[in-house]
This record gives structure tokens, sequence and C-alpha cells, in this order.
């Protein structure tokens, strides 16, 4: 049921044509997690905003595509330094709003940071090639230019660093951009609008709509929006991604995982169990690289797996605020439900609850949606939770015999956003990340996060396109590519 805002709560404003604008639709709480205290009403933009937004941004374009990008990246210097001054505000606006831990959110801001640091770099980027004489006295050139108006449409789980995947590479191209934050985590959209406001950006090169469904449908279907950016469920990147291809635009659409982890018996036990820990119960289980399933290969089931079941016991779950707290709240009583009733799946289907996380209560915080970390041993390799995306602090353990059985098992999987392998074994490791059919790979690793100089490779069900998001295949998308061929006979100068 839908609380009524108090006079303290803010009603969130849109971000369009350089100035904050209130929305005249309908506003819906945005809540904290760990309290379920309303923290804002955010309002249900339409297609009107979507249209007073590309507006602005069509109207921004020509002038911005002007400006030479060692110009345009001089705001992005100031934007970073500004990231950097206000990180405390912004981390603790990401725990408030998201869940996760304070220094999960100062991570993420980091990672976000990063791009925009490499976006900076952009008149080398951008760069093209040439060759002289490609045919007698004919030169051929490739060069780079904007698209135009462009748009993302960002997770609740990483309400900055997402947004910074995107937002940096396309300004510094030269397009201009429109952002479409989760409507559950829209207060971290709004301070990285009005910090990027503080650079002096000219008016409506960036702009902020919120909203949800009715704002996607605008932006997938306006006529002047050239490309979509997307990271949600794959459900949703598969339906964002036919409708906005289906209207000619360009688009990348990042979907869901479900990431397994292969453990050899030859393992590091202490540092193995660290890690997948981390990977798995971090950020709540709620993101798109958290280690999901773990294939037990020979003795690893016997020794690994009770270890792992004392460390997801032993993590303390709490309000992320608080510094000792390592796992916090999953972003809503739905998403709740849903684990719990995928824990409870998982039990019916054979699996044995080595730590079982359900109807988790913390004291000092009973309002709050908490899911403690669960680890299930002997889930069916063929059963629905080896397949389903849970997106909660939940382990499936599932015993391999071999390491080839391990990955054939990553290898028929409909996602294929991570496969991470642990071992001591350089010639399992190089089998490893030949064979597994997931774009990203870590080995001793538990979460294979590309850094932003690397695109963020999800393969399969886990992305829709081509051109994925970060470093050069960012530069791909957000511009055309276009190929002079010149002659300029020697004739032609005797006029002159």
């Amino acid at each position: 049921m839908v609380q009524a805002a108090s006079a303290a709560v803010e009603r969130l404003p849109n971000w369009i044509g350089g100035r904050f604008v209130a929305a005249e639709t309908g506003h819906q709480p945005v809540r904290n997690p760990a309290t379920a205290e309303i923290l804002a009403e955010v309002p249900q933009s339409g297609p009107a905003e979507v249209e007073q937004a590309v507006a602005a941004a069509a109207a921004a374009y020509p002038e911005w595509r002007l400006t030479p990008a060692g110009d345009r990246i001089q705001y992005l210097f100031k934007y970073k330094q500004l990231l950097e001054e206000n990180l405390d505000d912004l981390a603790r606006a990401i725990t408030l709003e998201c869940g996760k831990t304070y220094a999960e959110s100062v991570g993420e801001l980091r990672r976000g940071i990063e791009n925009v640091e490499l976006a900076a770099g952009m008149p080398l980027l951008l760069q093209g090639y040439n060759s002289e004489d490609i045919a007698r006295g004919i030169d051929e050139i490739m060069i780079r230019q904007p698209l135009g108006v462009v748009a993302a449409i960002t997770p609740f789980n990483f309400p900055a660093m997402i947004p910074l995947w995107f937002l940096p590479y396309a300004i510094a191209c030269g397009n201009t951009f429109i952002l479409k934050p989760s409507d559950r985590t829209p207060i971290t959209a709004g301070k990285l609008m009005r910090l990027l406001a503080a650079t002096g950006l000219p008016p409506g090169v960036v702009s902020l709509v919120n909203g949800g469904k009715a704002a996607v449908d605008a932006l997938l279907d306006h006529p002047r929006v050239r490309a979509i950016s997307f990271v949600g469920s794959t459900a949703v990147a598969r339906y964002v991604y036919g409708r906005a291809t289906a209207q000619g635009k360009r688009a990348q659409c990042q979907g869901g995982a479900k990431n397994p982890v292969v453990v050899l018996p030859d393992a590091d036990l202490e540092m193995t169990t660290r890690v997948v820990s981390d990977s798995a119960f971090g950020c709540a289980g709620q993101r798109c690289l958290a280690a999901s399933v773990v294939l037990a290969v020979g003795e690893a089931r016997r020794t690994f797996t009770p270890v792992l079941a004392e460390a997801a016991q032993a993590r303390k779950v709490g309000f992320g605020l608080d510094p000792e707290v390592e796992t916090g709240a999953v972003i809503t009583a739905e998403s709740q439900a849903r684990i719990e009733a995928l824990i409870a799946a998982g039990i019916e289907e054979g699996a044995r609850p080595l730590a079982d996380g359900r109807r988790a209560r913390v004291s000092g915080y009973e309002q709050g949606t908490f899911v403690r970390p669960t680890v299930l041993d002997g889930v069916p390799a063929g059963g629905r939770l080896a397949q389903t995306e849970i997106f909660g602090p939940v382990v499936s353990v599932i015993a391999a015999a071999t390491l080839e059985e391990a990955i054939a098992f990553v290898n028929q999987q409909s996602y294929g956003n991570m496969a991470c392998l642990f071992t001591q074994s350089g010639a399992a490791a190089r089998q490893f990340r030949h064979q597994a059919t997931a774009g990203n790979i870590g080995i001793n690793l538990g979460v294979a996060a590309p850094m932003a100089y690397f695109p963020f490779t999800g393969w399969k069900d886990s992305f829709f396109g081509d051109l994925h998001a970060q470093g050069r295949d960012a530069v791909d998308f957000y511009t055309d590519k276009k190929v002079v061929v010149e002659r300029w006979p020697k004739e032609w100068s005797r006029r002159f």
C-alpha cells in the first residue's frame, strides 16, 4: 500500500534543458529497503516529459557536435573532480535507497569514475585512420561522427556506476544524452545531474527523465532517439532490444545472469571461500556478476561446501551504513518474497539448506527486507533452481565429477554473463577460459568485472546487441563511421 508522503519528503524533479522541472504526473514512494522509510517521491513521467527531454537534446545537439572533443572533455575533468569531492554523499545516497553497504557503494562509485576518466581521453579514442594512394592519386580516410540524441535505461542495483557506463562516452563522442534511471533508486541519479550541472555543461546536452514503462516506451518509439542502452533482466532486455531495433535504433541491452563458479579440488580453500562468499553475498546478491551456482568438482564438494556454509552463516546482515555489516537488504518486499519462494522451490527439488536465509529479522530494522546468505547443497543440475536467476544472496551447490562435466554445465546454460574457475592448475585454467561459453571469465576471481578499458561482454541471453558498454565498444556504439574517398587531379590545381 502506498503511504502518503510527509511534508518533509521531497518530490523529485526531472532534469530537462539545463534545469530541474517538476513533473505533472503521479508519483510513487522511494523507500529505504533496510528501514522501509520513505526517502522521496519519484514522478512517473510519460510521453510528454520524454518529448520535452528529446526536444531539448535535439536543440542542443548541433552546437555540441561542433564543439571540439578537446573542449567537450573539459566538462568531464570537472565532473570527475566533483564526483571525488562528493563521494561520501553519493555513497550514502546509494546505500539509503539501494540497500547495499557503504563500502560497496564506494566501490561502485570508483568503477563509475573510472569510466569518466577513460572517456576524458576521447580525442585519442575518436581518431580514425587513413590510407594514402589507396589507388593512384586517391586517398581514403575513416572518420567518426556522433549519432545525435541517445538514451540509457538503467537499473536499481548500481544507480551510479551503470549511468556512468554510458553518459561520459556518449557526450564525449558529441551526442546529447537522456537518462531514464530506475524509479526504485532515482535519488542518486538526481545527485549525478546536480554535479554535472555544476560543471557548466550546456543546457540540453544531458537530461534526466524519471518514470517507469511509459517513459521507457516513449524513448524506444521516439524517432529522434538514435540509440538505446539498457541494463536489467533478460525478459526486459529482450523487449527493449526488440522494440528499439524495430524502430531502426542502435541498441545494447544487458540482461540477466546465472553465474557458475567451478571449484577444483586443488583450489586454495581459504582464498576461494572468501572470494566466492563476497561474490555471492555481496550487494545482497543483487548484481549481474554475482556467483550463484558452485560446481564443486570431485573432492571439492566435501571440502569446500561446508566452509562456504560457515562463511554464509558468519556474515553480518543489516543496515548498510553500519560499518560492520557485510550484506545489506534486498531492494523490496516483493524481491524478498520472490527470493524466499525460490529457496523453497530448491528445497522441494531435493536440495539441502546448509544455510537458510529465509525469515531474516535484523534487530532495530524489523521492517527491512533482508534475506540472509543461503547455501543449498545438492541442487539438481537439471532442476528449476539451477537455471533460474534468483538475484539474491543464494548459492546453489552442484556436484561435478570432472572439469569437463562442469564446463558442459556452463555451456548448456541459456545465460552467459560470467563463469569463474578456482584452481592452481594453469592447464585447467587455460582449458576453462578457452572452452567456457561466457563473456566474462574469472580465474581465481569471484567477480570478473572488466575494467573500463575493456568491454562488459555478456553472451547468450545475458546480452542483446553487438557492441557492449565501456572501452572501445562504447566509442563504436556512440559514433557512426564515415569513409571518405578523395581524388584531387593535378590539373585542377592549375586553375588557382
